[in-house]
């Protein structure tokens, strides 16, 4: 459908959804959908989390036995890196049924598949027992947990964004960077846990304890969101498109097919998206992928070492992600952002030179500052302002693909290319650049990007 015939929606639009906000049904449809959305993500997070810490930590030893330590690590996050190709399809595939059809029914079907993906994951017999046909299913699953995880976060990111008050949207959103944050968490804390196991239990049974609880939070997950109801912002456009549609019935016209070349038309804020993703998605999983590898197997620092650091991390999250939405909702999104990618590039080169001392009281703050830069505090500043990017018509697929494009150029390859770079050159100092690099394009494109606090959500048209 085609929405061309509609002026855009009164300015008092928003303003009316913030009243049914005050209302108690509204409050309730709040609370149920940050809730939800909070529970979503860290199913996402944990999932991913538990990926990235399994390949840096064991994979290596379950599915790549006969490889050198760089080889099996290059060769873990090689499968690693086939959920983030996965992504961007989830991302066009869900994300357009969730622009026609619902937030709601998107959310649950990605969390449906990603919790049973995870759990199968923890079930695949090791290279000792089936041989190649380990990491062929490791490679699947991973496949398809990047189809659910491509729509998940996003989805979140849009159903809180259109709920939240205009003047608190920086800090609603970040929600969805606390989500992810508790999903890290819980991944860290249940490998501090599992790892206390000696090294024949842990490799045998051990490793797939992780894996096979995170159904409990999917089934929790599930069971919320077949109570939730659609944001206000999507009830309005969808009662717009059915006007539409009776408009043209009653005029005895044929219903107009909506062009696919529209979706491209309009395509700087997607770029721009783009560029704001890479420079916070491939030192994110830099800080708590490879360098927690780097550490364990390259460094030879007790494994406990960087999961510890990853847990102080989350922790501290709790605090450094709705700070950062906050700090967005006071100064503007683009300036906060800016500084956080500034800091980045900063940290790069003497972050690696400090985690070469192998002194477990300087890799852990080593680590956590990284973690709290890349992975939670520009985090907290980008989920409000990928929407307020985009118009309501596109908006679930157009920021979703973005974000997953963003994540299969920085954040999915970015542990692959940097254990690539680790086995040809022998040393850190490209690995710091390209982590710098990374951080670089997300601090130009803030100079590209417009600032959008306080957007009405309701319009149909992208922010540029």
């Amino acid at each position: 459908m085609t929405t061309s015939s509609f002026s855009p929606p009164p300015a008092d639009a928003q303003h009316a959804a913030e009243e049914r906000l005050a209302t108690p049904e509204g409050k309730r449809d709040f609370v149920r959908a940050t809730f939800s959305c909070w529970l979503g993500t860290p199913m996402e997070y944990a999932d991913f989390a538990l990926y990235g810490l399994a390949a840096g930590i064991i994979f290596g030893d379950v599915f790549f036995p006969d490889a050198t330590p760089v080889m099996a690590l290059l060769s873990s996050f090689a499968a690693y890196s086939v959920g983030f190709v996965a992504r961007p399809i989830g991302a066009l595939l869900f994300g357009r049924l969730g622009d026609r059809y619902g937030r709601k029914m998107v959310m649950i079907i990605t969390i449906a598949l990603m919790g049973c993906s995870t759990t199968l994951i923890g079930l695949i017999p090791s290279y000792a027992q089936i041989g190649v046909w380990a990491p062929t299913c490791l490679v699947i699953l991973r496949f398809a947990q990047g189809l659910g995880a491509g729509a998940e976060l996003s989805g979140g990111t849009v159903m809180l964004g259109e709920y939240a008050p205009v003047k608190r949207r920086g800090l609603v959103s970040s929600i969805i960077g606390l989500g992810s944050n508790s999903g890290t968490l819980l991944a860290s804390l249940t490998w501090l846990l599992v790892l206390q196991m000696d090294k024949e239990t842990l490799l045998s049974w051990g490793w797939r304890i992780p894996f096979l609880c995170s159904m409990l939070i999917a089934v929790v997950a599930l069971v919320i969101r077949q109570h939730l109801r659609e944001t206000p912002v999507f009830e309005r456009q969808k009662a717009l498109l059915e006007a539409e549609r009776k408009q043209s019935l009653e005029k005895g016209l044929a219903q107009q097919q909506e062009d696919p070349r529209s979706f491209w038309r309009r395509t700087r804020a997607f770029w721009t998206m783009v560029g704001l993703r890479i420079g916070e998605n491939g030192p994110s999983y830099l800080a708590q992928g490879f360098i927690i590898g780097y550490v364990a197997k390259v460094l030879t620092v007790d494994k406990s070492v960087p999961t510890l650091a990853v847990l102080i991390a989350s922790v501290l999250g709790f605090a450094i992600i709705p700070f950062a939405g906050w700090l967005s909702d006071r100064f503007g999104r683009r300036i906060v952002y800016r500084w956080f990618c500034l800091l980045l590039i900063i940290y790069a080169f003497p972050a690696f030179m400090l985690l070469d001392s192998r002194e477990p009281m300087i890799v852990i703050p080593t680590i956590v500052v990284g973690m709290g830069l890349a992975s939670l505090g520009i985090f907290g500043v980008q989920a409000a302002w990928g929407v307020e990017l985009f118009g309501v018509t596109n908006r679930y697929t157009k920021m979703a693909f973005a974000k997953e494009l963003g994540s299969i150029l920085s954040g999915g390859t970015a542990p692959l290319i940097a254990a690539a770079l680790l086995s040809w050159t022998g040393h850190w100092w490209p690995i710091a650049l390209y982590f710098a690099v990374m951080a670089g394009i997300g601090l130009v494109t803030t100079f590209f990007a417009p600032e959008t606090r306080g957007r009405d959500l309701n319009l149909p048209e992208d922010a540029i």
